[in-house]
């Protein structure tokens, strides 16, 4: 074996994939060997510590302001068959690895291969297309109305990119069920965990691991099938079930026409008048429905039309009698042109 092919094979084994430490590696001997062919020449103002470093820099990358430069015949020699040449190697080579590792980072976040760093954030798991993305815009809608600005986060199985860079975060998973996978996704930090998913006992397997992971989550799962809903009230009774209601709203529209439009008026966020909840804080006076439903009418223009009692917000109570009182911590539901940030409670029990 010749020298030069031990010498290519050796420089192919250690340079070859240009590493972070091959880089500094090669700068390190780069800048060593150019201080001293200077320092050779005699060029002893451009060998001083601060005026090489910040010479060398300038010259290598090409740049040249020209307010430092070699003086001897040697010196120039040096610069223009060593230094820029060998300079514009190593520039080139850094800049191409600066930009190979941000768009590696880039693509990794595009198609949700990095861990996240969020908590209380509302995590989305599942995808269904356009649902999806409708599901997404008005989440997006919603979140502006909320002073927190919670973070999105979308957690899919399907082989896609991020649907919204830049105004959600997005996690790709081999299973809902790997822990190695849902913490990358933050699962056990979530405030809200939304889940759905075109099949419905992925959707239960996944509600039952999220109950696990985050028991304090406030957790969603839609359904396709009505009667799975019950087998996961059984064992995760906190877990808000949502079951398709298309057909059920085709019937009401039969009889009540008009009612598919109130419903979807009532569900957007988009226009017109929409559904909102606001928990009692803790700390206030019992209020009659008489005089919250009055009261809200009067100094928010808004229908009150039910509450969910404390700790139980499964069990909603719609249209409740006028004298039944509503509490601290119980959930008020309403009816209003967009979100109210801001209630006075004590006015509202006058």
């Amino acid at each position: 074996m010749t020298h030069w092919t031990l010498f290519r094979k050796l420089f192919l084994k250690y340079f070859g994939n240009t590493r972070w430490y091959t880089i500094a590696l090669i700068t390190l001997l780069y800048a060593s060997s150019s201080w001293l062919l200077l320092n050779l020449a005699s060029e002893n103002e451009l060998t001083g510590n601060v005026n090489f470093l910040y010479w060398l820099a300038v010259t290598g990358s090409t740049v040249g302001y020209g307010d430092l430069s070699p003086t001897s015949t040697a010196g120039k020699l040096v610069v223009a068959l060593y230094v820029i040449p060998f300079g514009l190697s190593i520039f080139a080579m850094v800049v191409g690895r600066i930009a190979a590792w941000v768009s590696n980072f880039w693509q990794k976040g595009l198609l949700g291969m990095k861990p996240l760093h969020v908590h209380n954030h509302i995590l989305i798991i599942g995808w269904n297309e356009q649902r999806t993305m409708l599901l997404l815009d008005l989440l997006l809608m919603e979140k502006e109305a909320l002073p927190d600005k919670p973070d999105i986060v979308l957690c899919v199985k399907a082989n896609i990119e991020n649907p919204m860079p830049g105004q959600i975060e997005f996690v790709h998973v081999e299973s809902f069920n790997r822990d190695e996978d849902m913490d990358r996704a933050c699962v056990a930090d979530a405030a809200t965990i939304l889940i759905d998913n075109p099949q419905d006992d992925v959707t239960l397997t996944t509600a039952l691991y999220c109950t696990q992971r985050n028991p304090n989550a406030h957790q969603v799962a839609y359904f396709n099938d009505d009667s799975l809903v019950k087998l996961l009230q059984q064992h995760c009774p906190k877990v808000e079930c949502t079951p398709s209601v298309a057909v059920e709203m085709l019937a009401k529209s039969a009889f009540d026409p008009g009612s598919s439009m109130l419903h979807h008026d009532l569900l957007s966020v988009d226009e017109g008048q929409a559904q909102f909840s606001v928990a009692m804080p803790a700390g206030m006076n019992a209020v009659t429905v008489e005089k919250l439903f009055i009261n809200l009418k009067r100094h928010y223009d808004a229908i009150f039309i039910g509450y969910a009692p404390k700790s139980e917000y499964q069990k909603l109570v719609v249209n409740p009698g006028l004298t039944e009182t509503i509490s601290s911590g119980d959930k008020v539901f309403y009816i209003a042109d967009k979100r109210i940030s801001q209630f006075d409670w004590k006015q509202l029990g006058e």
